[in-house]
């Protein structure tokens, strides 16, 4: 895959859309949803456009569009999470998909890695292999260097503007799901999935009210199982400190076909009921504020 750096070929790589006015403490983010595709990628996967999108959390910048008109900005990645995945730590790799050494500081043995889903993921979402030949290890690295960081420079850097501005902040990092994700076992199925690590990325009140909210517009709501929150979740979310982060898995049957990746009639009706629940949830007179330690 020689030729332009990979930042270059996204134009842009990421974007953050902007409110009018930055009413609401709240950073929406969606890392999975990005949907360019280069043709020096394509040419370089085993698999077709259609398959290397299985990975995608396809329309969800769509889905959460409306949160940048309640007063909140919405970062979204242009790349695809085939690609490069930033809900990883930034040297998640797999030594086997690489011709060369990798930093002696890359994380080679984690879970993530073990599944091929690693940073540069090695398959997509449903386990087929992505690249026909292993990959220059400068090719992980440019990516890491020139998308992976730029990100995350980025999306701290709205955290931090907001904390400052309201005392603290929410990030609310938006995913979905595949409807055979939570099982073929008897039961209702379930429609969202929130992710807090287990309560301790985000207040429990925030969570209570955001699954409260889901509920009231109809929806079934579990928590932390099967997906409790990834990297970014876990990195951003420091309660104590008034910085919170709640992941959001949307039942991909819900807004879409999973077979054809295109949007279905309900489509607009999950819109809106978003909109809802985290314009309600916004509105509530909470407190995320940073612990206060009493003096000794």
């Amino acid at each position: 895959m020689s030729g332009p750096g990979p930042e270059s070929l996204f134009a842009p790589p990421f974007v953050v859309d902007e409110p009018e006015r930055h009413s609401l403490p709240y950073v929406f983010n969606t890392g999975h949803s990005g949907a360019v595709y280069p043709p020096s990628f394509l040419a370089a996967s085993r698999l077709d456009a259609v398959s290397l999108r299985r990975s995608e959390d396809a329309f969800v910048d769509r889905l959460f569009a409306p949160v940048v008109a309640l007063g909140a900005p919405l970062m979204r990645a242009c790349f695809p999470r085939a690609y490069l995945d930033v809900n990883r730590e930034p040297y998640e790799l797999d030594p086997r998909m690489f011709d060369g050494r990798l930093p002696p500081f890359a994380n080679v043995r984690s879970m993530r890695v073990a599944g091929g889903l690693g940073t540069v993921p090695r398959v997509v979402a449903d386990g087929q292999e992505i690249y026909r030949a292993r990959l220059p290890v400068e090719e992980a690295t440019a990516r890491i260097e020139t998308l992976y960081k730029p990100y995350h420079r980025t999306l701290r850097g709205l955290l931090a503007r907001t904390a400052a501005r309201f005392g603290h902040v929410v990030l609310i990092d938006c995913h979905s799901m595949p409807s055979t994700s939570l099982g073929r076992e008897e039961g209702p199925r379930v429609d969202v999935v929130l992710g807090d690590r287990f309560g301790t990325a985000c207040a429990h009140v925030l969570t209570d009210c955001v699954e409260a909210a889901f509920r009231a517009q109809g929806f079934r709501v579990v928590r932390n199982k099967p997906y409790a929150g990834g990297f970014i979740t876990e990195h951003y979310g420091e309660p104590a400190l008034g910085r919170h982060a709640l992941q959001v898995e949307i039942n991909r049957a819900l807004y879409m076909d999973e077979r054809t990746l295109t949007p279905r009639p309900g489509f607009e009706a999950l819109v809106a009921s978003l909109a809802a629940v985290f314009g309600g949830v916004a509105a509530l007179p909470l407190d995320l504020a940073p612990a206060r330690i009493a003096a000794e």
